[in-house]
């Protein structure tokens, strides 16, 4: 099953018409999107946007053996007129099935806003699923059962080869997809429906390579179930940055794409300070609702944790839920506290040991962990020398920290302005 992408981008493409942005002045060329339009097999056409034949035409293709059109978007027909010699554009009923005399077999999935996802099947099996801009599957269970009725999947659930939707505009749609099972490691998850709330180019695809997700031009035509280079997702990440660097959105972003993800936070509550108590209601305001938070300190057991009573011929296998660790910086200020390290004599006395062998112990559950870990600390050896000796001294032990934590990574970010800087991966 081949399906061609008339169109990647939002319903009012990219860049939208009279608008200054900057992402919107730099979508040209390849990164210019027109509204996103599928062609399956050349007979299939799912959503009608402007100029259908002029698309198809410059992406090789002809609508000329188009014997359905489908629509997604939530309207009643279509918002142009219909092409001379293509059929008039209609809908299926959420949970209904449409067989198509080519082989093709399409079932309507019911979202959670207006508008129809659509599941369709080649004849050899292949499976792809689409989703409207904006939308999530709706009622989908942990089963991989949605509202619409049935299992997730043409003919009976399972991963589908390929999905199309909307990861950024509805990356908590992706973790549906994946908690039920609908989506594993070997799904080519491409992102339509691209607006501009990402600057086109290497931004674009750096965000969605973090998610497993992947963008393609417009016109390109994908065979459905073949091989094709999945991103590769670091298993163990440290983001780095200064106050209000944007490090913990980054960090959170790079793990909003996934289910059951446990928030862990490690800066605590303090008894009548205002301002910790709004940084901390911001953040979590930021989680997703199926966010698990866990507050502590104690993160090697955490790291060594496995999903207990996992089932090895289960249809998704447990799996341990990702980490996001935030963050580092309050970590070491906590064990600096338990042994006494900001005392000069305490922390010769033993101090110092006793917190090398705090943060080893750390770095070597980071190494053995099998766990999808997000770490989050600040750099502070770039600023004014601290005036202190304690001061002196956690700059300088979380120096070490972040650097001992770093090389046990496969991806090192620094983020400077809301801009992440890859330093590794």
């Amino acid at each position: 099953m081949d399906v061609t992408l008339l169109g990647t981008g939002a319903p009012q493409g990219l860049p939208r018409p009279g608008c200054p942005c900057a992402a919107c002045a730099t979508a040209v060329g390849d990164e210019a999107r027109a509204a996103t339009a599928l062609l399956v097999d050349g007979a299939l056409l799912i959503d009608l946007t402007p100029g259908p034949a002029f698309a198809a035409a410059r992406a090789g293709q002809s609508l000329a053996g188009v014997r359905q059109v489908l629509l997604s978007h939530p309207h009643d027909g279509p918002v142009l007129e219909v092409p001379a010699g293509l059929p008039q554009p209609g809908r299926v009923a959420d949970g209904r099935e449409l067989a198509l005399l080519d082989g093709h077999r399409v079932r309507a999935l019911a979202v959670d806003i207006p508008g129809t996802g659509y599941e369709i099947s080649g004849a050899e099996g292949q499976r792809l699923l689409y989703l409207p801009p904006g939308a999530a599957p709706s009622g989908l269970d942990g089963n991989g059962r949605t509202a619409g009725g049935g299992d997730l999947g043409p003919g009976g659930g399972g991963p589908y080869d390929l999905v199309l939707l909307d990861v950024l505009g509805r990356p908590e749609a992706l973790a549906r997809l994946r908690a039920s099972g609908a989506v594993d490691a070997a799904t080519d998850v491409l992102a339509v429906h691209l607006d501009h709330q990402v600057p086109p180019g290497p931004e674009l695809h750096r965000r969605l390579a973090a998610v497993g997700a992947r963008a393609v031009a417009d016109g390109s035509t994908l065979r459905v179930g073949e091989f094709h280079a999945v991103p590769d997702l670091p298993r163990r990440t440290l983001v780095l940055g200064g106050a209000r660097s944007g490090k913990s959105v980054e960090a959170e972003r790079r793990l909003v794409a996934f289910p059951d993800v446990v928030y862990v936070a490690t800066g605590g509550t303090r008894d009548g300070d205002e301002d910790w108590a709004q940084r901390v209601a911001l953040h979590r305001d930021r989680r997703p609702n199926s966010w698990r938070t866990v507050e502590t300190c104690d993160l090697v057991p955490l790291l060594a944790a496995t999903e207990p009573g996992a089932d090895p011929g289960a249809r998704r296998p447990a799996e341990a839920a990702p980490l996001l660790i935030d963050c580092l910086a309050l970590w070491l200020t906590h064990v600096m506290d338990e042994v006494g390290a900001w005392d000069d004599a305490t922390w010769e006395a033993g101090g110092r040991r006793a917190l090398r062998e705090r943060t080893d112990a750390l770095v070597a559950a980071v190494r053995a962990t099998h766990r999808r870990v997000v770490a989050v600390s600040n750099e502070v050896g770039s600023g004014v020398v601290p005036a202190t000796p304690a001061g002196r001294r956690f700059r300088d032990e979380l120096g070490r920290l972040n650097a001992a934590f770093g090389a046990e990574c496969e991806q090192v970010l620094l983020v400077v302005a809301g801009q992440a800087l890859a330093l590794r991966g």
